[in-house]
């Protein structure tokens, strides 16, 4: 069970207009800062700021793919029961 800190970095990471839009843009795949940035009009540096929320808690996952970090959709069960509520 998750404890009420960790409840509340989760609920205030879909808070966010930018971090639903990014979240509703990896549900159809996986995406680099670059791309998602594009995707949702926003600077890199913001939407990688955004990313690292995102991670933090769990939403994402990312994995270094030669130059480049490619994000996906976190797989954690509470993550994916959100995104569930959210999406559908």
């Amino acid at each position: 069970m998750a404890t009420d800190k960790e409840s509340e970095r989760t609920y205030k990471a879909v808070a966010n207009r930018r971090r639903i839009a990014i979240l509703r843009h990896l549900h159809s795949g996986g995406a680099t800062v670059g791309e998602l940035a594009r995707a949702i009009r926003l600077s890199v540096k913001a939407t990688s700021k955004h990313m690292q929320i995102l991670a933090a808690s769990g939403f994402v996952q990312s994995e270094q793919q030669g130059l480049y970090v490619h994000y996906s959709l976190g797989a954690h069960s509470e993550t994916q029961r959100i995104l569930k509520n959210l999406f559908h």
